[in-house]
């Protein structure tokens, strides 16, 4: 028995633990490559199928539960965070929720065979309100069927544990590889999507004068207030007709419906507008596409004298009424 295999044989069920939770957290690990040399050495007496096949599948339950609860908590958030690295964010969601949406929680039967649907299923079980039982009964019996069927591979190709053994071994610098490689990716990918979207908002800016001369015309605009708890100095003055709420605190204000249709400027305390664009992005995942920054913010606007007020609306947040 090589070096190798001896270590798998020795440490095969925390390896199969560690691969699976990898693999949850969209890591590229190989955990099917694992269960293959785990079914082998089960051939071989040295690892026990029951404890591989349970193991696997607690491992899954753990990790898969965990986005189950945040796709309940945070709904259709989670469904983009999950598909943020594809080409086409949006259109990841919309097929991903239409599979679940005609197959429902029987999806979970098979996701994990299914290269990008494993990652959205558990979310959109969430989201879509499927119970805890139901969702750990369907998720346990799709693990289940894909550990036992490359376990059941590798006891039938036990003849190949050696070489499977020396590709699981040179996996393991390539995940290493792999993984810091993409992160460093991923952070590139969001921070230049984040600058695209700043340039492009800073480009829709409206002007203080602009923003006067149409609420004077008395058009319908949602006009937002982003100074929330900001220094004392400014933190009761708004423009007349604004909403306040908390930037840090967007999750309270989940349930708040604005028409797609209707045109939403945002001002904060800050001139670089950085406050405003995050926000920004937040309403354009929700759908609405006419968002605009007040340029230079609220102080542009009271350097030039235009009327202020310390009568604000602030909404209903969802904790507060809770």
């Amino acid at each position: 028995m090589s070096e190798t295999v001896r270590f798998l044989a020795q440490h095969g069920y925390w390896l199969l633990v560690g691969a699976v939770l990898g693999r949850q957290a969209c890591l590229p690990i190989p955990a099917n490559l694992f269960l293959v040399a785990a079914g082998a050495l089960v051939r071989t007496g040295e690892l026990n199928v029951s404890g591989v096949i349970s193991l696997s599948v607690l491992a899954f339950l753990l990790a898969d539960l965990a986005w189950y609860d945040a796709g309940r908590r945070l709904g259709e958030r989670m469904l983009h965070f999950v598909c943020g690295l594809s080409h086409d964010p949006g259109s990841c969601a919309r097929r991903a929720t239409f599979v679940f949406s005609r197959h429902g929680v029987r999806t979970l039967l098979v996701s994990k065979f299914v290269v990008g649907l494993d990652a959205v299923a558990a979310p959109l079980a969430g989201e879509a309100g499927i119970s805890p039982i139901h969702f750990l009964v369907f998720d346990a019996l799709g693990a289940m069927f894909w550990c036992g069927t490359y376990v059941a591979l590798g006891y039938i190709f036990s003849d190949q544990l050696e070489r499977v053994a020396i590709h699981v071994a040179r996996m393991g610098a390539f995940v290493a590889g792999a993984m810091a490689a993409g992160l460093v990716l991923y952070l590139m990918h969001k921070l230049a999507r984040w600058q695209r979207f700043v340039r492009q908002f800073r480009l829709a800016r409206i002007t203080p004068e602009q923003l006067r001369d149409k609420l004077r015309t008395g058009e319908n605009i949602l006009l937002v207030d982003l100074q929330g708890r900001a220094n004392s100095a400014i933190k009761a003055m708004a423009i007349p007709g604004a909403v306040r709420i908390n930037p840090h605190r967007l999750e309270q204000y989940g349930d708040i419906e604005i028409p797609q249709s209707q045109e939403v400027v945002l001002y904060c305390a800050c001139p670089g507008e950085l406050t405003s664009a995050r926000v920004a992005l937040a309403l354009r995942k929700k759908g609405v596409k006419l968002v605009r920054p007040l340029a230079g913010g609220f102080q542009a606007w009271r350097n030039r004298g235009f009327p202020v007020t310390s009568e604000v609306r602030v909404p209903a947040s969802s904790s507060n009424r809770s």
